[in-house]
């Protein structure tokens, strides 16, 4: 039986000696009816708070903890691959500083507007990729994790579709710079739609932070377009036009009716829902959430963190005097909570168990 005939029905869920332990039963009709009307549970990066981010060793025990999607973030190699990496410059997230017959390809590149140095996947073929090791990007705030530096290869998109498929779970791919990747010649667009399309990938949300590629894209799919909207800043195609909008603009009524005509959905930062003051607690919601919905548009929200320093101030808990305090767990089911009870959709989650675990109680399952 496939494990995600199973997955909805997970009582519980320990992460044990480095392996995934999971107790299952069998899932009722009307349970999987209740769980398709459930905001859901994107599992960031993969289970990012218990394995290096964009690994399979992260994907798989997302699947296992119960995520509904899997979300990679999808950059080029040289020749034309897609792979899941949070960016293209991979020395924070690779071993590739420690093989010298890769020394002469560490490069300074204009990136959006900013000079980015290191080692950058359009360098690099998959085959030369595929012999790099991937380790934890933050290792500071996930000490744990680097337990398993230098086990997992950089998988490429196809391997990612191919796991979720197998266990029935959706996928959430990201274009990551895609005005860069088409100056260079290796449209990201292309590629990431032969692949859903050669496995007829049905769950799938598409992401970007541009708006020209997601206009481009709903001429070419049906599946839904979500646009991503940061706390400030704007769209780099945006930038790169001349246009002085914003991102401050696209949260206004007239520029939700206009991503409403070319997207399903927004997926915005948390400050976005509920802001935060200058101590970092959290301030009154605003009415982003009624305000998209009335343009019929899903609103998913990242990142939910565990970790003190990822959260509000008013959801940390522990003594700010220890040394362990910012990456110690605060009351992270308290603020994902908070964010359900203002009418979210989605929730990007670096623990995907604790964020299937919040949804799973308010639903009274």
């Amino acid at each position: 039986m496939k494990m995600r005939s199973l997955l909805a029905g997970v009582l519980s869920t320990a992460l044990i000696g480095g392996t995934v332990t999971v107790v299952l039963t069998q899932t009722s009709t009307a349970t999987a009816e209740r769980r398709a009307q459930d905001p859901i549970v994107i599992a960031h990066r993969g289970a990012s708070a218990h394995r290096p981010e964009h690994t399979l060793l992260a994907y798989e025990a997302a699947i296992a903890m119960g995520a509904d999607y899997i979300e990679p973030d999808l950059v080029s190699t040289k020749d034309h691959v897609l792979v899941a990496r949070h960016e293209n410059e991979i020395s924070g997230t690779t071993d590739v500083a420690a093989h010298p017959e890769f020394a002469g390809r560490r490069t300074t590149k204009t990136v959006d507007g900013r000079p980015v140095t290191g080692w950058f996947t359009e360098d690099f073929t998959l085959a030369e990729l595929k012999t790099l090791r991937a380790k934890e990007r933050v290792p500071d705030l996930r000490p744990d994790n680097t337990a398993f530096d230098g086990l997992p290869e950089i998988p490429t998109f196809e391997e990612v579709v191919k796991l979720a498929l197998e266990h029935g779970v959706g996928v959430y791919p990201e274009t990551k710079h895609p005005t860069y990747f088409d100056s260079i010649g290796l449209s990201l667009e292309e590629p990431l739609l032969d692949v859903l399309n050669r496995y007829r990938v049905r769950k799938a949300y598409i992401q970007s932070f541009e708006t020209a590629n997601l206009r481009d894209l709903r001429g070419k799919t049906r599946l839904p377009l979500i646009q991503l909207i940061t706390f400030g800043g704007a769209p780099y195609d945006w930038v790169a036009a001349g246009s002085t909008r914003t991102y401050d603009d696209m949260v206004k009524p007239d520029g939700l009716r206009e991503v409403a005509g070319y997207a399903n959905g927004i997926g915005v930062d948390t400050r976005r829902i509920v802001p935060v003051d200058a101590s970092g607690a959290t301030t009154a919601p605003t009415t982003l959430v009624a305000d998209a919905h009335r343009r019929r548009l899903a609103v998913h929200v990242w990142t939910v963190r565990n970790e003190n320093s990822q959260l509000p101030a008013d959801y940390r808990l522990g003594n700010p005097a220890s040394p362990a305090y910012p990456r110690a767990t605060g009351n992270v089911m308290g603020w994902l909570s908070r964010l359900l009870e203002l009418g979210i959709d989605g929730a990007f989650c670096d623990d995907p168990g604790m964020g299937r675990a919040v949804v799973s109680s308010r639903s009274g399952r």
